[in-house]
């Protein structure tokens, strides 16, 4: 008979608590969704980074900006590239000749230049007084009709710019794009791209393509391929049980090479990680 009198008191209680814990849950408001890229910063830190890589950032930052507030380039894919091509500023174009993307002399260079084994015995490389005119110059030869598409994107758009330099045939391997964006998230690059209002897109956008006709129209443009080759490398994905000896082996490239390409302190490698075996 007690049984029955406290069962509903019982029940009432609990329903009360229950309430209440759920009016606690509901009274906070839902996550808010990232701006940041699909990549979340936890995953991109967790990343193996360099202190020669973070050292270069450091130093062409500025320029890579500049640029990309002058023609609409990302900062994120100038670094990007610069860091790849020229090893983290480590290369022998990059000390010798202040030539960070190794661009050619063309037909059109009238500066020093150096002569360097490279897809024949003496392939000529355009020397530069600082880096910061490699930088500038290597905006200028994207300005040609092959990459022009290129430019009618966002200037903060670093994945489609990626994608597009490959469609562009600036590189070979098909994994350039995924190097390219594995880069600027490792080192959370997209931090120094910045959008533009409609306006100034469909002003920046007018303003490149006068300067790419009148290039074309005043013969300043040669063959793309007499100035630059596209980047040829190798690019493996590191897998499950991977290490630095096992790709060695795969490859038959010396481990310290390996690390040499990719600027690698240690021999600790993440799942997923892209590494250029060769170039």
């Amino acid at each position: 008979m007690r049984v029955l009198i406290y069962l509903p008191l019982i029940i009432g209680l609990l329903a009360s608590c229950a309430s209440k814990r759920t009016g606690r849950v509901l009274s906070h408001p839902p996550a808010s969704s990232s701006s940041k890229p699909s990549t979340s910063s936890s995953t991109a830190s967790s990343k193996a980074t360099s202190i020669s890589g973070l050292n270069y950032i450091a130093q062409y930052k500025n320029i890579a900006i500049s640029e990309m507030n002058r023609y609409g380039i990302p900062a994120s894919i100038k670094l990007a590239q610069a860091i790849l091509e020229s090893g983290n500023g480590s290369s022998t174009l990059a000390r010798e000749a202040n030539n960070h993307f190794g661009i050619k002399c063309g037909g059109t260079w009238t500066g020093r230049s150096v002569t360097r084994a490279d897809d024949s015995p003496n392939d000529c490389f355009r020397v530069y007084e600082n880096p910061e005119q490699s930088f500038k110059d290597h905006s200028q030869f994207l300005l040609r009709k092959r990459y022009e598409k290129l430019f009618s994107l966002n200037k903060n758009d670093y994945k489609g710019w990626a994608y597009g330099l490959k469609d562009a045939g600036y590189a070979t391997n098909p994994r350039y794009p995924e190097l390219l964006i594995d880069l600027i998230e490792r080192y959370e690059l997209y931090k120094y791209d910045s959008a533009e209002s409609k306006f100034e897109k469909i002003v920046r956008e007018e303003k490149i393509e006068t300067t790419i006709e009148r290039k074309e129209d005043s013969g300043q443009v040669v063959q793309a391929e007499q100035i630059k080759e596209p980047v040829r490398m190798i690019i493996h994905e590191v897998k499950t049980g991977n290490t630095l000896y096992s790709i060695s082996k795969q490859y038959n490239v010396p481990v310290e090479k390996i690390k040499e390409l990719n600027n690698l302190t240690s021999e600790n490698l993440s799942l997923g990680q892209l590494l250029v075996i060769s170039k």
